[in-house]
Order: structure tokens, then C-alpha cells, then sequence
């Protein structure tokens, strides 16, 4: 199974009657699924299949859902929803409003949105339009899953490709020079022959043990490890496949951690270098797993 991404788009339209209509998703990155649906006037059992069938096909993400239906049929009227309107009047009376506030009046009240409706002629949808509509809905969910699917095959391939520059500077940082004791040795007994005109001798022991002390508070070794070990991780991850946003995402926590670690240790302008390349890619890998769903 392939990962998904959490961006996508779908459209898908239907007829029925003098009725069509048209479905919208939009997907965007979110920590868990939310959708939000709007839907017209009546058609509150539509946008419920809608919600429905999107819960069942997607795990995270945040989906804008939109319900738009139109009429060949014309206007026969309109009609006033007195259900909305006792629940204006209501609100208003209980509210605690100032002594100069002018009394609610029926123009007022009559121009709250929902309060007023239009009706058209022999528009009104039937059970075979509801199940069209439902029909239309399951459509435009498959488009969506097919869109995040298409993000998903491109954003698997550059995260992969981070993931084996990561584990390359892991090899270089590993492999590096500066981490050997002798290394360090002679960088010590330049420093002090620049320190002090080379009139001073050391003693080539003390200086050996001084050199293998601080490899050893500078040593990697356990860093290196757990580096190759999220490579290894997020790997097998992308290749399971299917919801795993999550779970790359707290190894992309655990990488970049490592990865300052290994810079507070370096001892060397060199792995300084591989060390600051490394915090930079992880830092990209993490922001592509945002998109992960």
C-alpha cells in the first residue's frame, strides 16, 4: 500500500429531473480528519452521506465539502421558515441590550438569513434524487483518494530521497577523520605549539591520553547508531505504506535530535559541516511529512 497525501481536490456532478447539482472537496494538511460540510437548505441527509463515505475512505486531513444544487424549474415563491424566526424573536427578547436600542421589527427579522426561503416549482428533491446525490457524493470521494493517492507517489519519491541523503551524511559523519584520537592529538599539539611559540614540550603519553579523553566525550558512536536506525525505520515505514503520517513524523522529531547532538559534539570543522547538512535535510524530510496523511 501506498502513502497518501493530505492535499486533493475533487469535483463530480449529477442530474436528476429538473434538479443538478455538483459536489466539492478540498483537503488540506490537519492533524486529525476534520470535515466540514456545507450543504444547501433540505439536503442535510446528503452532506451526512457525504461525511460518511469521506470517513470511511480517508484517515487524516482537514476536507471542505461543499453542496451546491440548481433548479431548470422557475421560482414559484417563497416562504417564511417559522422556526427560525421564533428562534430571532426569542434570542432578541432575551438579550440584555441598552434602554436606546430600537424594538425588533418584522423587516428586521425577516431579513435574518434562513428566515426567508425561496421555493421553486416541483423542485423539491425525491427518494431517487437523494440517492443520486448519495451516488454523486461516493464519486467524488473516489476522485479525491485518487488525487491524494497521485500527491502521495510524488511526495513518497522525495521523501525517500531525503531519507538516502540522510543516511549518506550518517556515512560520512561515521567514516570521518576527526574522530580518531590521533587526530585530535595532533590537532592539540598544534594548538598549543601556536599558543606558545613551540617553546613548550609535551609529553607525547600525556598528550595520547589527553587525545583519547576527549574522543571520548566527543564520541558519536551512539548517535551514528540511532541515525541508522530511523533511516532504517522510516524506510520499512514507506514501504508499509497506507497511514503513517504520524509515525514519520515522530521520526523526523527523533532525527533532527540527533542530528543536533551530533553538531554539539563535533570536534572538527569538518563533521561541523556534515553535522549542519544533516540538520538541514531532516529539516526538510519533517516538513514533506506534514503532507503525509
Amino acid at each position: 500500500m501506498a502513502i497518501a497525501s493530505m492535499t486533493g481536490f475533487a469535483r463530480a456532478e449529477g442530474a436528476h429531473g429538473a434538479l443538478s447539482w455538483a459536489w466539492e472537496i478540498r483537503s488540506v494538511n490537519g492533524r486529525s480528519l476534520d470535515i466540514r460540510m456545507r450543504t444547501p437548505p433540505g439536503y442535510d441527509r446528503s452532506g451526512e452521506a457525504m461525511r460518511q463515505a469521506l470517513a470511511r475512505a480517508v484517515r487524516r486531513g482537514a476536507c471542505h465539502v461543499s453542496l451546491t444544487v440548481a433548479s431548470a424549474a422557475a421560482a414559484a415563491g417563497v416562504r417564511v421558515n417559522l422556526d427560525v424566526a421564533r428562534m430571532v424573536i426569542d434570542a432578541f427578547r432575551d438579550l440584555e441590550r441598552p434602554a436606546d436600542m430600537a424594538p425588533l421589527t418584522l423587516d428586521a427579522v425577516l431579513g435574518v438569513r434562513g428566515v426567508v426561503e425561496s421555493v421553486d416549482a416541483d423542485s423539491a428533491p425525491d427518494e431517487e434524487a437523494f440517492a443520486a446525490i448519495a451516488a454523486t457524493a461516493g464519486a467524488a470521494v473516489k476522485a479525491m483518494v485518487a488525487a491524494r493517492a497521485g500527491e502521495g507517489a510524488a511526495l513518497e519519491a522525495v521523501l525517500r530521497g531525503h531519507i538516502d541523503r540522510i543516511a549518506a551524511l550518517t556515512v560520512n559523519a561515521e567514516a570521518s577523520p576527526a574522530r580518531q584520537p590521533e587526530a585530535i592529538r595532533r590537532r592539540i599539539h598544534d594548538q598549543i605549539a601556536l599558543l606558545t611559540g613551540g617553546s613548550v614540550t609535551l609529553d607525547p603519553q600525556r598528550l595520547h591520553q589527553e587525545a583519547v579523553l576527549l574522543a571520548s566525550r566527543a564520541d558519536i558512536r551512539e548517535e551514528i547508531d540511532r541515525l541508522h536506525a530511523h533511516v532504517a525505520a522510516a524506510r520499512a515505514l514507506l514501504d508499509e505504506g497506507g497511514a503513517v503520517g504520524r509515525r514519520l513524523d515522530f521520526l523526523a522529531q527523533e532525527l533532527a535530535r540527533e542530528a543536533n547532538t551530533l553538531c554539539a559534539k563535533a570536534n572538527d570543522a569538518s563533521l561541523s559541516a556534515v553535522g549542519l547538512d544533516l540538520k538541514t535535510v531532516v529539516e526538510q524530510f519533517r516538513e514533506q511529512v506534514q503532507n503525509v496523511e
